[in-house]
C-alpha cells in the first residue's frame, strides 16, 4: 500500500510540473507575442485656424499735472469719473480699472532736486466692437481722456471655441498623416491608437498696439479715428501613441 500510494504521488507531481512547465512556456510565449503587437510609434500633429478679430481691447485713462496734490488728484478723479461714465453708457465689456498712480514731479538743476509738482494718472481698461472703438476713443478724449495706453484685437469667446474644437480636429489628423508616412516608407501597417494626449488649444494673448499719449483739445478731432482689426491665432496640439 504505501508503495503504491508513492507511486500514486509521484506520479501527480510529476504531472503537476509538467502542466506548470507547459503554462509557463504559454505565459512566455504570449508575453512575447504582446511584445510584438505593442510596438508602438509616438507622433504629435498641429493645428493652426486663423479667425477675424471683432473686438477691440482699449486702456486708456487721464493724466493730470498741478502743484497741489489734492487738487491734482481731485481733478483726475473728476475726469475719469465722467470717462467711466461714457464707457458705461456705451456698453462696453470687461471694464475696470487697472492702475492709479499720485506720483511728485521733480526739476534738477546744479545737481539739485527739486519738487515743481505732481502727477496724477487713472487708467481702465475695457472691451468694444471693433466698428464702434474708434467713435468711442474720439468721444472718450472729448469726455476727459488725455492718453490711450493701447489696443489690441480678439475675436469673440463663441468665435474661439469653436476655432480650438477644429485645431484639434487638424492636429489629430496631422498626426495621423505623419504616422501613415512613416510607417508606409518602412513597409509597416499602423493598427490600434493605444494613447492620445491633448496638448491644448493654445490662444495667444492679443498682441498690444501702442498708441502715443494723448493731449489734445477736442477741436482738433476732424475725423473719427480708425480702427482696423486683424487675425487672431489658435494654435492645438496632439500627441498619438501608435500600435503597429
Amino acid at each position: 500500500m504505501n508503495l503504491t500510494f508513492a507511486s500514486s504521488f509521484w506520479k501527480q507531481a510529476g504531472l503537476i510540473s509538467l502542466v506548470l512547465s507547459v503554462l509557463s512556456l504559454s505565459i512566455a510565449t504570449r508575453a512575447v507575442a504582446q511584445e510584438k503587437m505593442l510596438r508602438t510609434l509616438t507622433v504629435s500633429g498641429r493645428g493652426v485656424e486663423n479667425i477675424p478679430t471683432t473686438l477691440t481691447q482699449v486702456r486708456l485713462g487721464v493724466e493730470v499735472q498741478g502743484k497741489v496734490a489734492a487738487d491734482v488728484q481731485q481733478e483726475a478723479a473728476r475726469r475719469s469719473a465722467a470717462v467711466v461714465e461714457l464707457l458705461k453708457s456705451r456698453n462696453v465689456e470687461k471694464l475696470e480699472t487697472t492702475g492709479i498712480s499720485l506720483n511728485p514731479i521733480y526739476s534738477y538743476e546744479n545737481n539739485v532736486q527739486r519738487l515743481t509738482g505732481y502727477s496724477a494718472t487713472n487708467i481702465v481698461s475695457f472691451r468694444i466692437d471693433t466698428q464702434k472703438a474708434g467713435t468711442l476713443l474720439d468721444e472718450a478724449v472729448k469726455a476727459g481722456a488725455t492718453r490711450i495706453d493701447g489696443i489690441s484685437f480678439v475675436a469673440d469667446d463663441s468665435a474661439i471655441a469653436s476655432a480650438q474644437k477644429q485645431a484639434l480636429r487638424e492636429a489629430t489628423q496631422d498626426a495621423q498623416a505623419q504616422a501613415d508616412a512613416v510607417l508606409s516608407s518602412l513597409n509597416l501597417t499602423r493598427r490600434e491608437i493605444v494613447n492620445i494626449q491633448v496638448n491644448g488649444a493654445v490662444v495667444p494673448p492679443p498682441r498690444p498696439i501702442p498708441i502715443a499719449d494723448m493731449a489734445m483739445r477736442s477741436e482738433s478731432l476732424a475725423k473719427t479715428t480708425p480702427v482696423i482689426g486683424g487675425e487672431q491665432e489658435v494654435e492645438a496640439s496632439v500627441t498619438l501613441q501608435i500600435s503597429y
